[in-house]
């Protein structure tokens, strides 16, 4: 089966306000649209992107936000609405082909002239809540496991919507983002092995430090 990069979304920080009885604007740059043609995708973050804090979001390790195209048509069956589609998720790059179950820590691809890798999960903040309009949506994603990945870049390069993906190096593929997500958000007495990907050079500094402290590593 194709993977392909079916749409390409970039944002920066604004003002938003919705109706979830919340008055307060919320300042984000979780509100992504997509992008016509190439977008240089940098070591930081895509052209035209950008976060509202960076001790949590974007930077090196965390530079692309991913998030499989194909779970939406099951959120929407699920929560009986029509309007999740590409970028709910906040996600910079929505593919088709690739999901939780099938990409793994230090999974390399080729998407366009860049090369990424992956870099950890993703862990879904009130953020999600608010963009989809539903209180309890965290709490689905991680039920769930449909929560996304961050993608580093190994070569910065540039892509465009509808583009091939291809792999190019799979080191550990045991180490899948659903496995990792299974055991971080899972009971305390299955944990212990989740230790072992906190000692792969290709996870992140920041999800190792977050396990070691939550968790005691």
């Amino acid at each position: 089966m194709a993977i392909i990069l079916t749409t390409i979304l970039v944002g920066m920080p604004t003002d938003i306000r919705d109706d979830q009885g919340q008055p307060e604007v919320w300042v984000s740059g979780f509100i992504k649209t997509p992008v016509i043609g190439p977008v240089a995708i940098g070591t930081a973050q895509l052209a035209g992107d950008g976060q509202a804090d960076r001790t949590v979001h974007g930077g090196p390790e965390k530079a692309i936000l991913a998030y499989c195209r194909d779970h939406y048509p099951r959120w929407c069956a699920e929560l009986e609405r029509d309007d999740l589609t590409d970028g709910a998720f906040g996600e910079n790059f929505a593919l088709s082909g690739l999901d939780e179950t099938t990409v793994a820590i230090g999974d390399r691809y080729r998407i366009g002239t860049a090369l990424v890798e992956v870099s950890q999960p993703r862990q879904p903040c009130w953020k999600l809540a608010r963009r989809c309009r539903l209180p309890t949506m965290p709490a689905k994603a991680i039920a769930t496991g449909r929560l996304g990945w961050y993608f580093r870049v190994i070569e910065e390069g540039q892509a465009a919507a509808g583009a091939t993906v291809t792999e190019v190096a799979r080191p550990y593929p045991a180490w899948t983002i659903q496995r990792i997500n299974a055991l971080f958000f899972g009971p305390a007495e299955n944990r212990a092995p989740l230790a072992e990907v906190l000692t792969l050079p290709q996870t992140s500094p920041e999800f190792t430090a977050i396990c070691r402290t939550r968790f005691g590593f």
